[in-house]
């Protein structure tokens, strides 16, 4: 997804100190909100925070001159841009309920916890959603499906969600990154102008050791933190029959979902077909479900449709006579995802802003012009990237930008452009999903259902991946150059 480009007029005037400021009170401002309202202030304070930001940044603006058409034309523009992504959160939260009430996640949490063995279970959370990301192309598809399940094994095992979802994120970004099928990485490669596959492979040189790196960490710490207060959740998973039809034909729906995104149908019809095939497996499959939750005296078409349809749109809890299942089959449906959506649509004003006054584009040079050697320019990709991902909260202006803005300077200094390539996915693509109101972020707590702030420490490859790459080029080790 590439933005149109927007018609500037004297925004390349704007200086670094008024484009800095937007970006200081903003930070000051989440700050003080985050400790006061903790977890909760996803519900509606940090959005407005956003707004705030976007109000100084506004004036920051005027103050520089700046027509206030093009900062409403951008902002526009930016919040056109992730219709797409709102559509699929919605659908997320959609699939979430009908694979509830269908079945799928039971069936899967079931299985899954009687084929993982709990001492290897966040090693294999890693590999498994690599898998699944590599043959998706898409570490959103891999969360809302394997991902579910795998956060409600790993609850049933003992597990703490944060860990969970870091496994699950470490792995996904991993497999998004290296597949050919990802929209992120044929971005990076055509932005830079490099060759798709000679990109892959020289990401390689970085990410092989930094998921290997994951890896190990996470065995060594399933290892010696295996949970052992869960005699008691092995003996509730025993009695998820007796509230729903188990059966292993029920995976057809995910693996028919994987299957059509492997094959890149786009999500939004992938996951529609995914959540309008569980309905029909509820009625198929679940008739004992549907006849415990109806309140009427027997089972009617009527009377299934809506309880069908309020999994699909509404928060649903399937009462057991245990609160440790109560708490893994519960979903938020689509109602569940408004609070993501407004908080993206937030962040997307406050981007669109930014890159509307010159902020970001001014932010990039003065972050090139110190770049003077090999290091130093690795390093202020890598920072340039963030900065973009934390301000503008698009992934995808996180490729872009950068990829535009740094491609002459390595080229001046008889670096291939697969270096930078491979710089901004490493910087850009993995470190989006550590800053909550980035759309990733946001997308991946919401899915989950984690904070970012909890997951953020364990979701090991993404913050470890820059720091890699910077280690790469300081040592200078296999860094491409251009020959002559």
């Amino acid at each position: 997804m590439v933005k149109e480009k927007i018609p500037q007029t004297k925004n390349s005037n704007i200086g670094l100190f008024d484009s800095i400021i937007p970006i200081f009170l903003l930070v000051t401002l989440l700050y003080i909100n985050v400790n006061i309202y903790g977890d909760s202030s996803l519900e509606g304070s940090n959005q407005f925070v956003l707004l705030i930001g976007s109000a100084i940044a506004f004036i920051v603006g005027f103050k520089n001159k700046i027509p206030v058409e093009i900062i409403f034309e951008t902002i526009g523009k930016n919040i056109k841009s992730i219709s797409t992504p709102i559509i699929i959160l919605l659908l997320v939260g959609a699939l979430s309920g009908s694979w509830l009430i269908s079945g799928i996640i039971p069936s899967m949490i079931y299985y899954g916890f009687k084929i993982i063995n709990a001492s290897f279970f966040l090693p294999s959370c890693v590999i498994i959603s690599a898998i699944v990301a590599l043959a998706t192309g898409s570490s959103w598809s891999t969360s809302a499906t394997i991902g579910i399940a795998l956060i409600g094994i790993g609850k049933a095992l003992g597990f703490d969600v944060g860990i969970i979802a870091g496994a699950v994120i470490s792995g996904a970004y991993f497999g998004d990154k290296m597949s050919p099928l990802s929209d992120t990485t044929n971005l990076a490669a055509a932005v830079s102008g490099s060759d798709l596959f000679n990109h892959i492979k020289y990401m390689t040189i970085t990410t092989v050791p930094t998921i290997l790196i994951t890896i190990v960490f996470f065995t060594i710490f399933n290892l010696f933190n295996l949970p052992t207060d869960n005699l008691n959740q092995v003996k509730y998973i025993e009695t998820i029959n007796n509230y729903f039809y188990i059966s292993p034909i029920l995976f057809f729906i995910p693996l028919l979902v994987v299957f059509m995104i492997s094959k890149k149908i786009n999500p939004v019809v992938s996951l529609f077909i995914g959540t309008i095939g569980a309905a029909i497996f509820t009625l198929i499959f679940q008739t004992n479900l549907i006849s415990n939750i109806m309140t009427a005296s027997s089972v009617t078409n009527i009377t299934s449709y809506e309880i069908i349809m309020n999994s699909i749109v509404s928060k649903t809890i399937i009462e057991t006579n245990t609160p440790f299942l109560n708490d893994l089959f519960t979903s938020g449906g689509m109602s569940g995802m408004l609070d993501t959506i407004w908080l993206v649509i937030c962040a997307m004003i406050f981007g669109g802003v930014m890159e509307a006054i010159g902020a970001l584009k001014k932010i990039s040079e003065s972050l090139l012009s110190i770049a003077k050697s090999t290091l130093s320019l690795f390093a202020t990709t890598a920072v340039s990237c963030f900065t973009v991902n934390f301000t503008a909260s698009d992934q995808y202006l996180s490729i872009v930008i950068p990829g535009k803005m740094f491609s002459k300077a390595y080229d001046d200094k008889k670096l291939s452009r697969l270096n930078l390539s491979r710089t901004i996915e490493d910087s850009g693509t993995v470190t989006s999903v550590l800053i909550p109101w980035n759309t990733c972020g946001a997308y991946q707590a919401s899915v989950l259902n984690v904070s970012v702030f909890d997951y953020f420490i364990y979701a090991i490859f993404n913050w470890l991946s820059p720091f890699t790459t910077l280690l790469v080029a300081a040592l200078d080790y296999k860094i491409k150059k251009i020959i002559n």
